[in-house]
């Protein structure tokens, strides 16, 4: 009677169970809903009571999901003494493999008992102080850090066993083989020693790979961090003009208890040499009923690296009025080449430095263009333009990451032609940090790479766009 009892409950059980699975299959959208706010409702408006709205942001979804993966790169990051205590564990594993080259290269030469014995005794030695150098390490993580880099431990633990195991191997073999032949290596001995290499290199490789998950690696192997496009709109003459400015951070050298870091930002002038012709026209193109008449015919921005050089074509006239009447004094067209050559001051400061080049005009209008007003008029307009347009791809508040702005210097600047025609300015500096702030930093770019390579997978926009220097 219970065997009976007991086998419809499990039939009644199952039979909920197919229930319940096809209501979900039924009623998918329902059953999500239920993570909106508000019971059923998910996204924007409720207008008309429909399910799921086109627009807006599920309500189910927590606004801090977007800096998820930020806070999981932080939470892992090591402190300053998990980064000595990296280097320290680093070094030791070094040792135990320059040990184990001269120890294979012995043995390819005649060897006595005693000097084989050493060999092996010192060998074991360094290997043992490898791995007690990164249990060390490994027993000081944090329960963020055990979780977080799970997967990485574990592989390493597998390392550090097989190790282990294989130069607890090569102890037996040496004692038979001094005891067998005291002046010759046993050649199971040479096939251990390989052996040994072999476990050690991916000791090594997993030890390399848990550091770079925990930005230690970075700041250890020279990496290379490429940070987000960021376009900037400026304003030139009412004409708004894109620049975008990407970047490169490589790290460098310690110096003096300071991580170096490198850096490189590029700027696309591209936008800036399309309307170059209408911004010049907007701050120049003036007619003075006295006085003089400016139009500006075309305006070409080229590369000629380290410097730029702006071409412009204009038609200048100049009025006199005797009375009531104006009359044209002089007319005539002209051509003038401005060479522009950016420099960093020694405040930090971006500049660009202005040399008038080639004049293609006769007469009056070819002097006053050469050595007169027109000529320092032009100069200065070009040089406040591009100079206005080229200003915030230095500015470290709108292209670098947090960590990284008040330790970051500009040093060198330079304009480069492509083969295209396209300009682009790139701007040398570098970045100082201390341990401390090195652990932000490269979590900082670490985040910013993840966030690129995820709007890229998403068909979603990368850049920032930047409105005077404010992101918006």
């Amino acid at each position: 009677m219970l065997r009976n009892v007991f086998h419809v409950g499990s039939r009644i059980s199952i039979l909920k169970i197919i229930l319940f699975a096809a209501a979900l299959l039924a009623y998918p959208c329902g059953v999500l809903a239920q993570r909106g706010a508000g019971g059923g409702h998910t996204g924007g408006g409720v207008a008309g009571g429909g399910g799921l709205s086109s627009t807006g942001k599920a309500t189910g979804v927590d606004l801090k999901d977007d800096l998820k993966d930020y806070h999981e790169t932080l939470a892992v990051q090591a402190n300053s003494q998990q980064i000595a205590e990296y280097a320290a564990m680093m070094k030791s594993t070094e040792a135990a493999a320059a040990e184990l080259n001269n120890f294979i290269e012995q043995l390819g030469k005649e060897i006595s008992a005693s000097e084989l014995t050493a060999r092996s005794s010192s060998l074991d030695q360094s290997i043992e102080k490898a791995r007690t150098e990164n249990k060390k390490f490994l027993d000081g993580f944090s329960e963020p850090q055990k979780s977080g880099l799970k997967e990485n431990i574990k592989r390493l633990t597998k390392a550090d066993s097989d190790l282990a195991q294989v130069a607890k191997a090569l102890e037996p073999e040496v004692e038979t083989a001094k005891a067998a032949n005291p002046q010759i290596a046993n050649p199971q001995i040479a096939n251990l020693a390989q052996s040994l290499d072999r476990a050690l290199a991916s000791f090594r490789t997993e030890q390399a790979s848990l550091g770079e998950e925990m930005s230690i690696g970075a700041a250890n192997n020279g990496s290379t961090f490429n940070l987000p496009t960021v376009t900037n709109s400026v304003n030139l003459a009412n004409q708004p003009i894109a620049v975008a400015t990407s970047g490169v951070i490589s790290k460098g050298a310690a110096e003096g208890g300071q991580n170096i870091f490198k850096l490189e930002l590029t700027a696309d002038l591209s936008d800036l040499q399309r309307n170059i012709t209408d911004v010049l026209g907007a701050e120049l193109d003036k007619a003075e009923r006295c006085g003089e008449h400016i139009e500006i015919h075309s305006a070409i921005l080229t590369g000629s690296d380290p410097a730029s050089v702006v071409t412009v074509q204009l038609h200048f006239e100049r009025w006199a009025c005797l009375g009531r009447e104006a009359n044209e004094m002089v007319e005539g067209n002209g051509t003038i080449e401005v060479k522009l050559t950016p420099l960093v001051g020694a405040d930090g400061a971006l500049r660009l430095t202005a040399e008038t080049g080639r004049v293609d005009a006769q007469g009056f209008i070819g002097e006053t263009l050469r050595s007169g007003s027109l000529g320092d008029t032009l100069r200065d307009k070009i040089t406040q333009s591009v100079l206005s347009a080229i200003r915030p791809s230095g500015d470290f508040n709108v292209t670098l990451p947090p960590a990284a702005r008040s330790n970051a210097t500009l040093q060198r600047a330079r304009f480069q032609g492509t083969g295209s025609g396209k300009l682009l300015v790139i701007l040398d500096g570098e970045i100082r940090v201390s341990n401390e702030q090195l652990i932000s930093l490269t979590g900082q770019l670490k985040a910013g790479e993840l966030k690129t390579s995820e709007s890229k997978e998403k068909g979603s926009p990368a850049p920032q766009t930047v409105q005077g220097g404010v992101p918006r």
